[in-house]
């Protein structure tokens, strides 16, 4: 694991905590409870930037769900793409 991991708030959670069986009832209630352990995580930033740089498609991580993140996604292609298009042709 990278060294960050040592520093973060879920190192003494159960990992089950942060693998939610559905987004509804209880597991409604059980993302809540893991997303307020990553609001007070000292390297919740690193740990999302871990989660979309490894296309982590499961569970919480860095505060954010499954379709937080594919949002997240979308919006950084879309940046790049702009950011493509626009630069000048050499």
């Amino acid at each position: 694991m990278e060294r960050w991991t040592e520093q973060a708030a879920c190192a003494e959670e159960d990992p089950e905590l942060f693998f939610p069986v559905s987004s509804q009832g209880p597991g409604a209630a059980q993302t809540q409870r893991a997303k307020e352990v990553c609001a007070r995580c000292p390297v919740q930033a690193t740990c999302l930037r871990w989660a979309l740089d490894t296309d982590q498609v499961s569970g919480i991580w860095g505060g954010t769900g499954e379709k937080e993140r594919a949002a997240i996604r979308r919006r950084e292609v879309s940046r790049a793409r702009t950011r493509l298009l626009s630069s000048p042709s050499r």
